[in-house]
């Protein structure tokens, strides 16, 4: 992959126990490094945790740095203790693989004091290596199959979800749009048979509810849903999705008996790396950062880098809403807003609240 990509990766497995914390790093070339932090408790660990997702996702402190002061922990105790054989590595692509209660930490934003952990890395959350598909396979010159909806029975409208699908397919890659009624199952299916697009793009509502897999869902036309149980009976293996991006809400978040909840069961069902959120995401944050995502996908080897740069772009205040239009950092940049978001007060996107909630999960290649 080094030798594909002119990248360095190394694993990063971190294990919780009652009484301590355990990280094992692996690299290429070396044995796996382990570091044992015997003051670091679960209950101690997990309250942070808790606090930091508290603090970068209420929507009323999106003007504020509170989530600095848990960040900066969380760096101390999982990146801090091996900073220095990365650094000798010379690593810039981190694969995470969590211990439960850690999958849905927002790692990008971690924060060594001076810098977030992505202006140092690409980053990537793995169920297991043994689950992942090493193969590399430039997406340049390939179709997105770009399907979704703004429009639903019980929830609240999407109005950046058209804007969204036909920028992507129309001016920063190219592809097919499916749209509201055109949005369902069999056509889902119907449509990667006839073409097997590399990448699928999904733009609706989704929800992962703990319990059974039938709880949790993502939104099709009407009352249609894909449910968790069912990611296997769409075929994406077939051959297999090189990309799956859930622009939606919640599709990273898991628990014991779903990890990564959507994302994790779609690269178990043969997906290679799916981009998907770990809380409520916010309709124009999500616009500019998909905007931003397709705008570096060309232009890089890995899908882990282009998303590291769409999220440095909103985090350096190069993604703006001006004047009912959204601004990136690219030529191809400016979206002009629909009616119902056209209105938004003029503000930049730079706060984790609106970028670090996307991750990469599967491979970051």
């Amino acid at each position: 992959m080094a030798n594909q990509t002119g990248t360095e990766s190394a694993v990063i497995y971190v294990y919780v126990y009652q009484e301590q914390l355990k990280l094992i790093l692996y690299t290429k070339k070396r044995e796996p490094i382990i570091k044992i932090l015997a003051d670091v408790k679960e209950k101690q660990l997990m309250e942070v945790v808790l606090e930091f997702r508290v603090q970068i996702t209420n929507p009323t402190r999106r003007y504020t740095d509170s989530y600095l002061p848990p960040a900066q922990q969380l760096y101390d105790w999982l990146i801090a203790p091996i900073s220095a054989e990365l650094e000798a590595a010379n690593i810039d692509t981190l694969l995470f693989s969590m211990d439960e209660g850690l999958r849905t930490l927002p790692v990008a934003a971690l924060h060594d004091g001076t810098q977030f952990l992505i202006e140092k890395y690409s980053l990537s959350l793995i169920p297991s290596v043994s689950l992942m598909d090493t193969n590399y396979r430039p997406l340049q010159d390939t179709q997105v199959l770009a399907m979704g909806a703004s429009e639903f029975v019980e929830q609240n409208s999407l109005p950046a979800v058209p804007v969204e699908l036909e920028n992507i397919t129309q001016q920063l890659w190219q592809g097919d749009i499916f749209l509201n009624e055109d949005f369902t199952r069999d056509n889902l299916v119907i449509q990667r048979e006839s073409n097997p697009y590399p990448i699928i793009h999904l733009a609706t509502h989704a929800n992962f509810r703990p319990g059974k897999a039938s709880n949790s869902y993502i939104q099709l036309w009407g009352t249609e849903q894909i449910k968790l149980n069912e990611m296997r009976e769409l075929g994406w293996n077939e051959p297999a999705v090189e990309l799956l991006v859930l622009s939606a809400c919640r599709t990273a978040f898991g628990d014991r008996n779903a990890e990564l909840g959507f994302a994790g069961l779609a690269i178990a069902a043969g997906v290679k790396s799916a981009l998907a959120s770990v809380w409520y995401v916010n309709d124009e944050g999500t616009l500019g950062l998909m905007t931003e995502f397709y705008s570096h996908l060309n232009n890089v080897k890995t899908k882990a880098e282009a998303l590291r740069r769409a999220q440095l772009a909103m985090l350096r205040g190069e993604v703006v809403i001006v004047d009912g239009k959204l601004r990136g950092s690219g030529t191809k940049g400016v979206v002009t807003l629909p009616p119902a978001l056209e209105n938004l007060e003029n503000h930049n996107l730079s706060h984790p609240y609106y970028w670090a909630g996307f991750t990469m999960v599967g491979s970051p290649w």
